[in-house]
């Protein structure tokens, strides 16, 4: 089945006129800084206003200056991703981690088995975190947080990590659980 042929989205896809203002100017924005519409953007926008309500808060923690620079943001985006197998995430945030990173060997390595990848202590303390967040949720304890620590991050840098990797698992799962295919544009993307 050819790139054209394949669906987005197990559910429909609205089109333009189905969706709200809001969700046709980000489509907008989109189009004119990516060259295309991410296909989350249309699968999600079936439920208007439930997807400009995740789009804020996914926006405001992974896209706009944090704590976290971008390129960790994606690390950990993709270290989640890559362990819940979720094709669309891992595909476009191993393209966002190559573009912010210039390294699309470790971030290939990073969405497969991130024990792979060359990372410094830094990055390794919060894949590690990642990893035991994502797998083993209820057996957390503040002494899981020591190596974050060690590595010199502070408490605001920490909560951000927490954040990114709640926020990945559960739009992990929304798209999984969708189907969402990845943008083709995605895989030639900073390479």
């Amino acid at each position: 089945m050819s790139e054209q042929q394949r669906p987005i989205s197990f559910l429909r896809v609205p089109g333009v006129e189905d969706v709200p203002e809001g969700v046709q100017r980000l489509w907008e924005k989109s189009r004119e800084a990516f060259g295309f519409i991410p296909n989350v953007f249309r699968a999600q926008a079936l439920n208007g206003a439930q997807f400009e309500a995740w789009w804020k808060y996914f926006n405001l923690l992974v896209n706009k200056e944090g704590h976290l620079t971008n390129a960790e943001r994606e690390l950990i985006a993709v270290v989640v991703s890559g362990i819940n197998r979720c094709t669309y995430c891992a595909v476009s945030h191993g393209a966002a981690l190559r573009e912010y990173s210039g390294d699309p060997v470790t971030s290939d390595l990073v969405a497969v088995n991130w024990r792979q990848a060359e990372l410094d202590e830094r990055q390794q303390a919060m894949a590690e975190y990642a990893e035991l967040l994502t797998r083993a949720p209820g057996s957390v304890d503040e002494s899981d947080l020591e190596p974050m620590r060690a590595a010199g991050m502070d408490e605001h840098e920490i909560l951000e990590a927490v954040q990114v990797v709640g926020m990945f698992n559960m739009t992990n799962r929304v798209s999984s659980a969708l189907g969402m295919a990845p943008n083709h544009e995605y895989h030639s993307q900073a390479r």
